[in-house]
């Protein structure tokens, strides 16, 4: 019989479904066991099996922003319709290679560096880890990143409280049960307190890395093409980050001797899967370094693009891996 809230006193309430009665039904599943169910599948906890899903954000019309380069942390101004071509080629490549790809598209104009979406979450094998930039010309481009994976049914681990800044670029998982994290300009001291205890609360253990002074991420100098190899900018790898890769007998290449930003922009990759990249055109000195060392390279234009400082690893918020 259907009872009339209206008519039942609160004594009345003992015994029903909603205070713990009959028909009342516990959820008991962990929340490992939601994912794929209630929960979007998506997972990560490498950075070289093969990539099942991306976010991105085509820039629009916030590019024109760039005439004045310095104002909003560029390098020069940026041709809008050209930038986006450049990042449609982007979207199509990672199609072509079976990936799914979803956009972050915000309901307001966006911020001119909205599109640098690595750095604005970090996956992890149970949801993601919301960034709070640290730059006050990129405040609040994490509410878009929030909503986006509210969307797509990612669970959010974590956002970051008080004066805390992490940058999703600044992590990186070097095996499933560990992750380096570099502190710098963009994540500071406590943004690596906050964001080891997130991790340590799902059992992953973070490395923390000193970045050298004047650098920008940690994915900047080193990134991760196959299992057990590792990419490394000479003289800018922190010293602990390198050590902690040789523990984990990770073979390193190391980038040849050239300009800065030639270097930066042939590091600003990103693993399709084992041994397979999808990297800026142009530089043929690191490509062919890459393909000696049995590594598969896709190249597209970034030179747009590269104005706002940076390029396909930058670009592309990674939301799954395959698990191996």
């Amino acid at each position: 019989m259907t009872r009339n809230p209206a008519s039942t006193s609160d004594s009345g309430f003992f015994g029903t479904s909603a205070y713990g009665g009959e028909g009342w039904s516990q959820r008991l599943q962990d929340h490992q066991d939601e994912l794929g169910s209630i929960w979007s599948p998506y997972r990560l906890d490498s950075e070289w099996q093969t990539l099942k899903a991306v976010l991105l954000h085509c820039p629009g019309s916030e590019l024109d922003a760039s005439v004045d380069p310095d104002a909003v942390q560029m390098l020069a101004p940026l041709d809008r319709i050209r930038a986006a071509a450049q990042h449609d080629a982007l979207a199509e490549a990672y199609r072509q290679n079976g990936v799914e790809v979803h956009y972050v598209d915000p309901s307001e104009t966006a911020k001119p560096n909205q599109m640098f979406c690595a750095d604005l979450f970090f996956m992890t094998a149970e949801g993601a880890i919301l960034a709070r930039p640290a730059s006050t010309v990129r405040a609040g481009e994490e509410r878009w990143i929030a909503r986006r994976l509210a969307d797509l049914g990612v669970p959010l681990l974590r956002s970051l409280t008080g004066k805390a800044t992490f940058e999703g670029a600044d992590a990186m998982w070097l095996d499933p049960m560990t992750v380096i994290l570099g502190r710098g300009p963009r994540t500071n001291a406590e943004g690596v307190r906050q964001i080891g205890d997130a991790l340590a609360d799902i059992g992953v253990e973070a490395i923390v890395v000193d970045m050298p002074y004047g650098t920008m991420h940690l994915m900047g100098m080193l990134r991760f093409p196959d299992r057990g190899l590792a990419v490394a900018w000479p003289r800018r790898t922190p010293h602990a980050a390198v050590e902690a890769l040789q523990e984990r007998e990770y073979r390193i290449i190391w980038l040849p001797d050239e300009n800065v930003g030639y270097l930066y922009r042939s590091l600003n990759f990103v693993t399709l899967g084992p041994g397979r990249i999808l990297m800026p055109e142009g530089h043929e000195v690191v490509q062919r370094l890459y393909e000696a060392n049995g590594i598969d390279c896709t190249t597209l234009p970034m030179d747009e693009l590269a104005k706002a400082a940076g390029a396909v690893g930058c670009l592309t918020g990674v939301l799954c891996r395959e698990r191996g």
